[in-house]
C-alpha cells in the first residue's frame, strides 16, 4: 500500500490532504468531523485583528482563542491558526496569544487590497517583509505566509520571505471581489466556489518554486480530487489544501480523493508520495520552458488550431 505520508512546517502529515482555512472550523463538531474522515491537519478560519477591538478588549479573538483551546482538546491532527492584522502591533500582539493556545503552526493571512495611490508595491512589499521579521523571531511554532500571487516578482518576494525567516508559503490567497445587483444596483460581496481550474496558478508557481527555494509549498486553490493531488504533488506541493470541494461535497469528499490517491499510485507505480514530490518541477521537467513564457505562443498556436479544426469539420458537417 502506498505511503500517503508528508512533511509540511517540520510537522508529520499522514497525507497531503490538509483542510484549508474556511467556515468549517467555526464548529467543534465539524473540527473533529474533517478528523474523522481523514483531514492530515486542519487549517482554522482567519481571526482579523479589525473583526473585534472594542474599547481595548478584543471579543473576536477571545472566542477565537476559546475555539482553539477546545478543539486541540477535540482532535490529534496538528491545528494550524490562521491570522490577518492590520497593524505591526496586531500582528505580534495576536501572534503571541494565538501560540499559547498550543496550536502546531501559525499561517500569516497576507490579506490586503492596495487602494492608496500614493503607496509604491515596493513600500507594500516592504511592509510584508516586516511582518514575517517582527513575528516569526517571538514564536516557537512554525510560521507560514499565504500569499497573494499579485507581486510583480514572486520569485523575488519569496525569497525575501525566506530570508526573513518564514518556514513555508500557501500559494494562494483568494480575494474575493463584489459584484453589482442590477435589481438593487448596490455593489454587493459574492463568495464564488472554485473549480478544479483554479490550480493552474498555484501548480504553476509551486512547480517554479520547488527545489529552489528551501521552505514547505502548500497548494491552496482549486483542489477538488485526486487527479489535482496529484499534479500538485508532481510538480513540488508538500501538501494540498481543501475547502470549496469540501463546502460543495461535504467533509467525507476527503475519504473519496485519498482513496483516489491511493489507487492512482497503484497504478502508476509508487510507493510513497515523497517518491512523486517534485518530479515534474521545473529543475526536473524535460521542458522547463514549459512553465514560463516561452510557450505562450505554442499555446496560441494550439487553440488557433483547435478553432480552425472546429470550422472545418462544420463546414463538412454543414455542406458548405
Amino acid at each position: 500500500m502506498p505511503d500517503l505520508s508528508t512533511t509540511y512546517l517540520g510537522l508529520k502529515l499522514a497525507t497531503p490532504l490538509v483542510s484549508s482555512a474556511s467556515p468549517l472550523t467555526q464548529d467543534l463538531d465539524n473540527i473533529r468531523s474533517l478528523e474523522d474522515h481523514g483531514a492530515s491537519a486542519i487549517v482554522f478560519h482567519s481571526v482579523f485583528e479589525e473583526d473585534g477591538a472594542s474599547g481595548g478588549s478584543r471579543p473576536a479573538l477571545d472566542r477565537y482563542l476559546s475555539l482553539l483551546h477546545r478543539a486541540k482538546e477535540a482532535v490529534t491532527v496538528p491545528l494550524i491558526a490562521s491570522l490577518g492584522a492590520t497593524t505591526l502591533n496586531g500582528w505580534l500582539e495576536y501572534a503571541r496569544q494565538i501560540e499559547q493556545a498550543e496550536v502546531n503552526a501559525l499561517e500569516l493571512n497576507l490579506y490586503q487590497v492596495p487602494t492608496q495611490a500614493e503607496t509604491s508595491g515596493a513600500e507594500l512589499e516592504d511592509g510584508y517583509v516586516e511582518i514575517v521579521r517582527t513575528v516569526k523571531p517571538v514564536l516557537r511554532i512554525p510560521v507560514a505566509i499565504k500569499l497573494t500571487p499579485f507581486f510583480t516578482s514572486l520569485s523575488h518576494m519569496a525569497r525575501r520571505f525566506a530570508d526573513a525567516g518564514t518556514d513555508g508559503f500557501v500559494l494562494f490567497n483568494r480575494f474575493y471581489q463584489p459584484d453589482v445587483n442590477l435589481d438593487s444596483l448596490e455593489i454587493q460581496p459574492t463568495v464564488l466556489l472554485s473549480t478544479s481550474q483554479a490550480l493552474r496558478l498555484p501548480l504553476t508557481w509551486i512547480g517554479m518554486l520547488f527545489g529552489r527555494i528551501p521552505k514547505s509549498l502548500a497548494a491552496s486553490g482549486g483542489v477538488h480530487s485526486a487527479e489535482d493531488v496529484v499534479k500538485l504533488l508532481l510538480v513540488g506541493a508538500d501538501v494540498t489544501m481543501m475547502c470549496s470541494a469540501l463546502l460543495r461535497h461535504g467533509v467525507s469528499h476527503l475519504e473519496t480523493v485519498e482513496n483516489d490517491l491511493r489507487h492512482w499510485m497503484e497504478r502508476r507505480g509508487y510507493a510513497s508520495v515523497a517518491e512523486m514530490k517534485g518530479r515534474l518541477s521545473q529543475i526536473h521537467c524535460p521542458d522547463p520552458a514549459a512553465f514560463e513564457r516561452a510557450q505562450y505562443l505554442n499555446a496560441v498556436q494550439g487553440v488557433q488550431k483547435v478553432v480552425v479544426s472546429g470550422r472545418e469539420a462544420w463546414r463538412i458537417l454543414s455542406g458548405e
